[in-house]
Formats: C-alpha cells, structure tokens, sequence
C-alpha cells in the first residue's frame, strides 16, 4: 500500500482529494496548519477507509516538520496555498505564504528519499492573473490552452500574482535539476465549484457560490462581475480531484500543467442554475479541457450539474 501526503488535504479541493485517494486504497497523510481545530478536519473521518488517515499539524515554514511529513511518502500533492479574495495585507496573507511556501516545499521534496511523483494543485491564474477577464489581448470569447502565452499583470488581484509567480518557482526547479528521481506535474483548475464534503464556512469557494446564488456584492470586484455579467469557465470540485489522482498514478507527464475546465457560463447564467433554473445562453468552452481529457482521462461534469448539487 502506497502513502500519498496531502498538504492542505481536508479544504474545499483537498477534501475530495482526500477521499479519492483512500477510495483507491491509499495511506493518506493529511496536513493541516492548526491541529487543535478539528472542526476543520472531523469530516475526512467520515470518509470510506478513514482508517488509512493520518492527520498531522504542518506549516509550509517549518522545513524540519515538513520534511518529516513526506519522507515515507510516494506520492505528495500540494494544495495548500491559500484562495482568499479578501485581502488586506498581500504580502503577509497571500505572497508570503503562497511564494515562499512553494519553494520550501520543493527544497524539501528534492531530498526526500522515497518520493516517485508531486503534483501541484497550480490555479488558471498560473496562466491568466486576469481570470475572469480576459488575458491581455483577448476578448471574453476567444479559446485558450496550455499552449498560449501567459499573462500576468501587476494590477491583477494578488491572489492570482502569487499563484503565477508560485508556478514560476516551479517551472525554474524543474528546469534547474534536469535530473531528479520523481516526477512533477500540475493542474490549473479555473473555477472551482461543487457541494463542499464539510459543513465548514470558510472556504472562499464555496463562499463565491453563495455570494453569485443570491447576487450579494461584498466588493467592487463582486459587483463588476455582475454589472459586466462576466463569463465564468467552471470545473467540477469531484473532476479536479480525479484529475489529481490520475496526474499523480500516471506515469510520463513531467513537467506537463493541466487546464482543468468545464464550460464556460456567464454570472447571470450561474446565477440562474444555482437557484435551479436554466440558462439562458449555451455553454461555451473558453478554457480548453483536451490535454486534461487525452492525458488524465477525465470526463468534466456539465456545469448544470455541478451548480445543481451545491443548492441541494
């Protein structure tokens, strides 16, 4: 039986991660930041096989506990950084932890003995710090893949400059140490949406859904969507953990990074289906999802479906 540990393993994503991986008959190690608060991590303990769980106290900070949670590992997934869209201090709350957490993590991962694959729970935002918006050039419709140029803009909110840069750190190991023992490869979800496996209610998450359910606008950010009716390209919560899971049991995709997406709707259209009507318009795909389908052999939910069990 292989041990796969899970940095920020009982999330919103990291929950279904969780669960994917003990269903297939994995030792999971999950790591979460505060091992006093377990409201934040009961529920894995409800999950089939939960007694192949281990939940350990782990900051990204500390490289000697960090080192001692991977090193009977096979497998590490990293999911760990923060998504948080209200920020007052970027630096302490989203570039510190994002940026530096990645580079400790990979310093640890390079002299950790048994590991065969790491995958990286990356962000569309490791492509466009725009999304939504388009990246700079597009329109709202016109397609993007893998193979398009990054965007990345210093007036981008910081949470999508510090997954791009995060990403950037990855993509420089890789290419400063040609020949290490293990494979990295990462996923790019856009948005994630989906019924949370938690009754936990701070997970951002799970918090645009009911911010975009009930057209409530917190921000000038929140309200743009709305006054722009911008489209949002969507994934299921369930498809970015089989895709985890597939990227991690697969052999052959280093240094490969995975667009996950479904389809495409606008904010009112969103709206709509989480509140169980129809859309108005037809579902597009902006985001390309082929690489993800050929390669890591995942069918995306329709998005109707998805949106359909959140308000259940």
């Amino acid at each position: 039986m292989k041990t796969v540990g899970i940095i920020g393993g009982s999330g919103f994503i990291g929950s279904y991660i969780t669960r994917k991986f003990l269903a297939e008959g994995f030792e999971v190690k999950v790591s979460v930041t505060d091992i006093r608060k377990s409201e934040k991590y009961q529920h894995l303990f409800n999950l089939k096989n939960s007694d192949n769980l281990n939940i350990r106290g782990l900051k990204l900070e500390d490289t000697e506990t960090l080192q001692d949670f991977i090193k009977d590992c096979e497998i590490v997934v990293h999911s760990g950084t923060p998504f948080q869209l209200d920020v007052k201090d970027p630096k302490t709350e989203l570039f510190d932890p994002t940026i530096n957490g990645t580079n400790n993590f990979l310093d640890a991962v390079s002299e950790a003995p048994n590991i065969e694959k790491v995958v990286f729970i990356a962000s569309v935002a490791a492509f466009n710090t725009n999304f939504p918006m388009p990246a700079g050039g597009k329109s709202f419709t016109d397609p993007f893949d893998e193979k398009e140029l990054r965007f990345t803009s210093i007036e981008s909110h910081p949470y999508g400059q510090a997954k791009f840069i995060a990403n950037q750190a990855v993509e420089q190991f890789i290419e400063k140490n040609p020949k290490i023992s293990f494979e990295i490869c990462s996923v790019s979800p856009v948005m994630v949406m989906g019924k949370s496996l938690s009754n936990r209610e701070d997970s951002t998450s799970t918090g645009v859904q009911f911010l975009i359910k009930n057209k409530i606008a917190p921000d000038e950010f929140f309200q743009s969507l709305y006054d722009n009716d911008v489209p949002f390209a969507v994934v299921d919560v369930e498809d970015v953990a089989n895709a985890v899971f597939n990227a991690a049991t697969t052999k052959g995709l280093h240094g490969k990074d995975y667009l996950l997406s479904s389809q495409t709707y606008r904010v009112s259209d969103i709206h709509e289906m989480l509140n169980n009507r129809e859309p108005k318009e037809e579902a597009q795909v902006i985001y390309k999802n082929d690489l993800a389908k050929s390669d890591l052999k995942i069918k995306f939910k329709p998005v109707k479906e998805t949106l359909s069990s959140f308000s259940k």
